[in-house]
């Protein structure tokens, strides 16, 4: 038998959860600033409602997605957030990519108020939840995670307990500092192979038959040698998450540098006004057309 369940924030991710959700048998409500996505949801099955504290009411278990940590406050402290309808036993799974400090005082606030949360951010675009091979990296008490268990595991190639509250968060800078940076060094190598006369075919077949074959190579390599920048993952979530990682490494007394050089090109991509599309637009940046 289902779940029912609550969705804040029902943007490409947010949605593409819940629909795979209800697919699963659970019964989904989700809340959205914008009404374009909130009549999405309910085109997809689900019942869109007027704040995070109705959803709370009607849900067992809620779930956020969302890109900034004061959107996150207002819908889980704030005066119509979670917390507010007074739910008892509810489960809060904070999937959002934020600084573990911030998801360890999240989990702390809430707790204080009955409240139990888990720190689920995800590793994967959005075209991976429906052939469900996302990644989810959780931090929070053993019991809560064995609780929200049997929902996420179906939603996911791999779903791991990595220990208390932010260290799920902690797991996905980490590994965003892998991805992000790797966007860029392939950005630079397929620009460079292209000027020095390869074609794409040869560089394609070399690189995955050497060391550099991999999942990145497969996910990046060839939307940069099609300069294809439809939305998958997005300039500006490249930026800001970088921008986690370097942080997070001060506090812990490491000076990231190839993440720091990195960054910059994506700042110049975001400078250039290309926030919205796919990172492998950092490309054009190394071909000077953010300057055009």
């Amino acid at each position: 038998m289902g779940e029912r369940l609550g969705m804040i924030g029902v943007g490409k991710m947010g949605l593409a959860l819940a629909r795979t959700m209800m697919a699963d048998g659970h019964e989904v409500c989700g809340y959205d600033i914008d009404p374009a996505r909130m009549q999405m949801l309910e085109q997809a099955g689900g019942h869109p409602v007027a704040s995070a504290k109705e959803m709370a009411r009607r849900s067992d278990i809620t779930f956020s997605i969302l890109l900034k940590p004061e959107h996150i406050e207002e819908n889980t402290l704030g005066p119509n957030g979670i917390a507010a309808a007074g739910t008892k036993g509810l489960v809060h799974v904070e999937m959002s990519t934020m600084l573990p400090k911030f998801q360890r005082d999240l989990a702390e606030k809430l707790g204080a108020m009955g409240i139990e949360t888990l720190d689920a951010p995800i590793s994967g675009s959005h075209p991976k939840v429906a052939d469900r091979t996302i990644t989810f990296m959780v931090g929070g008490k053993k019991d809560v995670f064995e609780r929200v268990l049997p929902i996420l595991k179906p939603l996911a190639a791999s779903v791991e307990h990595t220990g208390p509250n932010g260290t799920g968060a902690t797991m996905k800078i980490v590994t965003n500092l892998f991805v992000n940076s790797s966007v860029a060094l392939l950005a630079e190598v397929v620009l460079v192979g292209e000027r020095a006369g390869l074609s794409h075919e040869t560089m394609m077949k070399c690189l995955r038959a050497g060391s550099v074959r991999g999942a990145m190579l497969e996910v990046a390599a060839p939307r940069l040698m099609a300069r294809d920048f439809a939305p998958r993952g997005a300039v500006e979530i490249f930026y800001k998450d970088m921008g986690l990682a370097i942080e997070v490494a001060l506090e812990h007394g490491v000076d990231l540098q190839v993440v720091k050089a990195a960054r910059e090109m994506f700042k110049r991509a975001y400078d250039a006004g290309w926030g919205k599309d796919d990172a492998t637009r950092v490309i054009e940046v190394y071909e000077g057309k953010d300057c055009v």
